[in-house]
């Protein structure tokens, strides 16, 4: 949701008037957690503040009890299906109150609404919200597929154009058998449907990723826009108020933040997909208690049967690290990548190798030990490469401020997008659609 609320932010900012759609199961949870409700309305309650936002719900036709992480399966096919049919009435409806959209943009992940987008004659764009060497990885696996050599030897190398050197281990896990097959399946239908999109709205920008751009931009469109963060996190203030939260934050972390200082806490957070194991969890508060150094960690709150699927922290891990951490469940420094599923071990390699802004923990069955979650952090910290990553960590930062500023690569871009999508007529509205997660944000 955030990146897709950052583009709308974007837009909105530049006098375009968006709608937010996301599937209903999302909707008791936002507006739970919303603080103001009324900063996102929904079908019913349609004066959006911020001007130009609005928020709405369609139904996949599950029950709002239906566990769609533990049935992701069913849960894409029945927002391709049941979760197709309610979108298209839902933007006929707008239609019907002289509502006329300019562009609908989705999710990779619902390569279907290319479909309903192409019915109602609305040009459609794509918010991909990975890196563009990931978009590569996977474009050339599913169109050139005689470039990869057999996945199952972890050892083998592979040679894509504008990307370096990647090892079977540095590839997306989504593309492995170990992976559920719809994954597969939905990104395959998704590369088949490009020419469906007229625009990929990347969530990068063109000076970080130069060689994976230009790449594919000679095969398809390509509209580096990124990054999609709050101003905040750049230095800039936030122009366009409100959020959509899926889970209340924690205010208490900013008053224990101001008392460490500047730059001395470790921020672990995995997202709000993943659960850790027993032994993942065991490791990384071993590995945070043995690195003697302040931590804020992130751990999404329990749902129900959480105990078959996560682990728990160590009994006395809150003891022993008293004052020293926080645990809440709710950039501009080095990353340490725990590469598990997704994209991440590709963004790993990028982070590490590439961009030289941070380290990648060596992982053994998705599992790094403790010794190693306390080699990185000392890593990053004081050892021997830390001033220079954290040199380079400012200057990415940097970077990323001036993309988004007037003249910047990634303004100039958006810029473009909306010069293309409103054809030279009278500005009117975009229709961003957005599913329930199942990926993360590197």
């Amino acid at each position: 949701m955030n990146p897709m609320l950052m583009l709308a932010k974007r837009l909105v900012s530049k006098g375009i008037n968006v709608i937010i759609a996301t599937n209903n199961v999302a909707s008791d949870r936002i507006l739970k957690s919303s603080k103001d409700s009324t900063n996102f309305p929904t079908a019913q309650n349609t004066n959006p503040k911020p001007p130009g936002i609005s928020l709405v719900f369609f139904s996949d036709g599950l029950s709002q009890e239906f566990d769609r992480d533990e049935n992701v399966d069913s849960f894409i096919k029945a927002l391709r299906t049941t979760g197709a049919k309610n979108l298209s009435i839902l933007i006929n409806v707008f239609t019907a109150q002289d509502n006329k959209f300019s562009c609908i943009i989705f999710n990779p992940f619902m390569p279907w609404v290319t479909d309903i987008a192409a019915e109602l004659g609305i040009p459609c764009g794509v918010l991909w919200i990975q890196a563009c060497t990931v978009y590569l990885v996977y474009y050339h696996y599913f169109k050139h597929p005689n470039l990869f050599p057999s996945i199952e030897s972890p050892d083998e190398f592979l040679e894509l154009p504008g990307v370096p050197v990647l090892k079977v281990t540095d590839l997306p896990s989504l593309i492995f058998p170990s992976s559920p097959s719809i994954f597969r399946e939905t990104l395959l239908d998704f590369i088949q449907k490009l020419d469906k999109i007229k625009w990929v709205l990347v969530n990068s920008f063109a000076e970080l990723e130069e060689e994976a751009v230009k790449s594919m931009a000679c095969l398809h469109p390509i509209y580096p826009i990124g990054p999609l963060v709050s101003p905040f996190l750049l230095g800039e203030e936030e122009s366009t108020s409100g959020s959509i939260d899926m889970w209340s934050a924690e205010n208490s972390c900013i008053e224990w933040l101001d008392e460490k200082p500047p730059s001395s806490v470790i921020y672990i957070s995995f997202g709000s997909i993943s659960v850790l194991s027993q032994k993942q969890m065991d490791n990384l508060a071993m590995g945070l208690k043995n690195s003697n150094r302040p931590f804020l960690w992130v751990i999404k709150p329990p749902e129900k049967d959480f105990e078959k699927k996560g682990g728990e922290l160590p009994a006395t891990f809150l003891e022993e690290t008293k004052g020293r951490g926080l645990l809440t469940v709710v950039a501009g420094v080095p990353v340490i990548a725990y590469p598990g599923w997704t994209d991440q071990p590709t963004v790993a390699k990028f982070l590490a190798d590439v961009l030289k802004n941070g380290v990648r923990m060596k992982v053994e069955d998705e599992v790094a030990s403790s010794g190693e979650v306390e080699r990185s952090i000392v890593e990053v910290t004081i050892g021997p490469k830390s001033e220079e990553m954290k040199k380079r960590a400012l200057e990415l930062k940097e970077a990323s401020r001036k993309v988004v500023a007037d003249g910047g690569s990634s303004n100039q871009n958006i810029n473009q997008f909306i010069t293309e999508i409103i054809g030279g007529s009278f500005l009117q509205s975009i229709i961003e659609v957005e599913g329930k997660e199942i990926y993360e944000n590197a």
